[in-house]
């Protein structure tokens, strides 16, 4: 029987080698453990396995960014735009934005009898 740490190395250079996202994707290409077994052994917690799938997701969204930037097509470029800018930037590219808050204040309901009057907070 393999030790953790087998598993774990033989595992980590699937997901490495494969480009694997996700936990589950691990079965589809590794054969030498059934998922039960994974689970039992707490290999899903298994900061290096964690670690490479995390690392295969940065390497990706850079690569993908990295397309996006280097394209011409208008749809890319604002994906790009709204992946690296401030909310400030996304509120100046949105056009159904609305300042729902008054000029950054936010709304007060003020009853008076049966009436309600929404006014900003002074």
């Amino acid at each position: 029987m393999k030790t953790f740490k087998q598993y774990e190395d033989e595992i980590i250079k699937v997901i490495v080698d494969n480009n694997l996202f996700v936990i589950s994707d691990i079965f589809a290409f590794y054969t030498g453990i059934k998922s039960s077994q994974f689970y039992n052994l707490k290999l899903e917690k298994s900061d290096n396995i964690l670690k490479s799938i995390d690392d295969n997701k940065k390497k990706t969204c850079q690569s993908l960014k990295n397309k996006w930037f280097n394209s011409d097509n208008p749809t890319l470029q604002i994906a790009l735009f709204k992946t690296i800018s401030t909310k400030k930037d996304l509120r100046r590219l949105s056009q159904t934005y609305q300042d729902v808050t008054s000029k950054g204040k936010e709304i007060k309901e003020l009853r008076i009898g049966s009436v309600t009057i929404n006014r900003p907070e002074e």
